[in-house]
């Protein structure tokens, strides 16, 4: 049976949900060329609102991912232009981590997460979008959070828009942050 679609034309087997805001992304427009034009290192220029950030310690700050893979996808960065954690001080390691722990602790409080992807890409043959300055990825993961809408669809749907995201988030950041069930 075939049953004409939204624009008129011959219905598919599948509607279509459209991103067009992930189109440059993928085509790969604003990619840096430098510190000058860094997006890690313009963020921290801008309010917080603005730039997503999420919290701000001495050398890292944790940001949303402006393409996240669930909500929450948060970002933790040294301010630091460096490409590689071999480059980082003994002190940017220790308050990546600690900002890792918080990122983590702050996820679950807010939203219940039960588990987390955490990783950094090193280099654009591993994976990364922005090589030139290290970040790290804190993904948070519910059970059955993969559903037919990414594998089928390649489209993830988010509860939340990211401005409400990085407020709750925000509002509860703190190193002392207790997981849900910690208390």
């Amino acid at each position: 049976m075939t049953t004409p679609n939204d624009d008129g034309g011959p219905a598919t087997v599948f509607d279509h949900l459209w991103t067009p805001y992930r189109m440059a992304y993928i085509r790969g427009e604003g990619k840096p060329t430098g510190a000058h034009d860094c997006p890690f290192c313009v963020i921290p220029t801008m309010g917080d609102e603005e730039g997503l950030i999420v919290a701000r310690g001495t050398s890292v700050y944790a940001v949303l991912n402006l393409y996240p893979y669930n909500a929450g996808h948060l970002m933790l960065v040294p301010y630091r232009h460096v490409p590689d954690y071999t480059d980082l001080t003994d002190e940017e390691v220790a308050e990546l981590g600690s900002f890792t722990q918080t990122a983590m602790r702050t996820v679950r409080a807010v939203s219940g997460a039960h588990g987390f992807n955490i990783g950094m890409n090193q280099g654009s043959v591993a994976g990364a979008g922005i090589a030139d300055h290290l970040h790290q990825h804190a993904v948070p993961r519910w059970g059955g959070d993969t559903n037919f809408m990414p594998v089928i669809g390649l489209t993830r749907v988010l509860p939340q828009v990211l401005a409400e995201t990085r407020a709750l988030l925000a509002a509860a950041w703190s190193p002392q942050t207790v997981a849900v069930g910690e208390a």
